[in-house]
């Protein structure tokens, strides 16, 4: 077995604002960017990092507003879609990072989306584990979120901040995993410690407002995906309360050669899921770094 390598945590300068990010791997080895989700950080990859790290340089930051990157006041920093995809584009100019592949989940989609349309001559290969970039993929459970789309009067917002309690961190861990014992309490209580801080909440409400503008967007990823075809895994956890099998299933409709792989598990697949997943993962980044871009 190839040797693990030590995980480094960082601090990166973007555009004035502190990025923390996980490290590890070999400096000139190929870059993999892992891009987290609501409501966690790169916590969420402490499993997957050492496995990577044995072929490529792994990094994964965390968004603004979230794990220990910087929080900046709402006054001071709009809190949408594209203004995380600016910062991470200038975390990314920071490290000088040429090439990489990206793993999405969840926020991490729109926002890894975003650099890939930005950024098409950078992208290896793309790994989207339950992030959705098609409608199909939207199950029920956004209803409340998309109430507030469509009217945002303050009822609606304040009905979202179910979203950000004990109750519902743990939800997000916990629904359509058959054995919940693999769920380790530090994870929800973690992220909760994080959304508990003043102010975010209000940080939270505002990105999920602004996650209109995402689905608004998916036909243009949509097309990022049919006229560049960048190799893509989708890995998801079939039991995800809000993003459906279907969002998985509909890359192949995009990117025919996609490979899609579903696990008995719900949102957080690495969570119960990492070693296979990390498996499938270096399966196929073997095959995908080494082959022939023609687009």
């Amino acid at each position: 077995m190839k040797q693990q390598h030590p995980v480094h945590c960082r601090m990166a300068q973007a555009e004035g604002l502190e990025i923390f990010y996980r490290e590890a791997g070999p400096a000139e080895a190929p870059v993999v960017l892992l891009l987290h989700g609501f409501p966690t950080s790169s916590f969420m990859f402490r499993n997957l990092i050492p496995v990577l790290s044995t072929q490529y340089r792994v990094i994964a930051p965390d968004l603004p507003g979230f794990g220990c990157s910087a929080m900046p006041p709402r006054e001071q920093y709009t809190y949408t879609f594209d203004n995380l995809a600016h910062t991470l584009q200038a975390f990314i100019d920071t490290l000088a990072l040429k090439r990489f592949a990206i793993y999405v989940f969840d926020y991490g989609a729109p926002v890894g989306y975003r650099l890939a349309i930005a950024n098409p001559e950078k992208i290896t290969a793309i790994i989207s584990q339950n992030g959705n970039a098609y409608e199909e993929g939207l199950s029920q459970a956004w209803t409340p979120i998309q109430r507030y789309w469509q009217d945002p009067a303050n009822t609606n917002r304040e009905a979202l901040r179910q979203f950000v309690t004990l109750e519902l961190t743990r939800f997000q861990y916990e629904e359509g995993v058959p054995d919940k014992s693999l769920i380790a309490p530090e994870t929800y209580t973690l992220d909760q410690y994080f959304l508990d801080r003043p102010g975010n909440a209000d940080i939270q409400l505002d990105l999920m407002g602004d996650y209109k503008n995402n689905v608004a967007r998916y036909p243009e990823f949509q097309q990022y995906f049919r006229d560049k075809k960048p190799p893509l895994l989708a890995t998801w956890g079939d039991k995800d309360p809000f993003f459906l099998p279907a969002g998985a299933d509909a890359y192949k409709r995009d990117i025919p050669n996609a490979r899609v792989r579903f696990y008995d598990t719900g949102h957080f697949a690495l969570e119960t899921h990492h070693t296979e997943i990390a498996r499938e993962i270096l399966d196929f980044l073997e095959q995908a770094v080494k082959m022939p871009r023609t687009h």
